[in-house]
C-alpha cells in the first residue's frame, strides 16, 4: 500500500487516480504524517459495503435472539422511530 502527503496527491491526483483505477493500487492519504484518507479501487468499496451490511444483519439477528430469550418482542418501526425522535 502506497502513502502520500494529501498536498502531493492534489498536484498529481489524476496520476494518483489512474494508479488506483488501472494499476488497482490502494494509496494512502497523509497530512502531517498522519494517514486521514484512502483512494481504493471502486470494486473495493463495494466489497466494504457488502461486508458491512452482511455484519449489520448479524449484529440484528443476535439482538433479536437475545431479545427474544429475554422474553421481548420487536416494537414495530413507527413506534421506534416515534421513540428516537426520527
Amino acid at each position: 500500500m502506497t502513502h502520500l502527503d494529501a498536498s502531493q496527491a492534489y498536484h498529481d491526483f489524476a496520476d494518483a487516480l489512474d494508479r488506483v483505477t488501472l494499476g488497482k493500487e490502494r494509496i494512502v492519504l497523509q497530512r502531517d504524517g498522519r494517514d486521514v484518507a484512502a483512494l481504493i479501487p471502486i470494486e473495493d468499496l463495494s466489497q466494504l459495503e457488502t461486508d458491512e451490511d452482511k455484519a449489520d444483519v448479524a449484529a440484528a439477528t443476535v439482538a433479536e435472539a437475545e431479545a427474544a430469550a429475554n422474553g421481548q418482542s420487536p416494537i414495530p418501526w413507527r413506534e421506534g422511530r416515534e421513540q428516537l425522535g426520527l
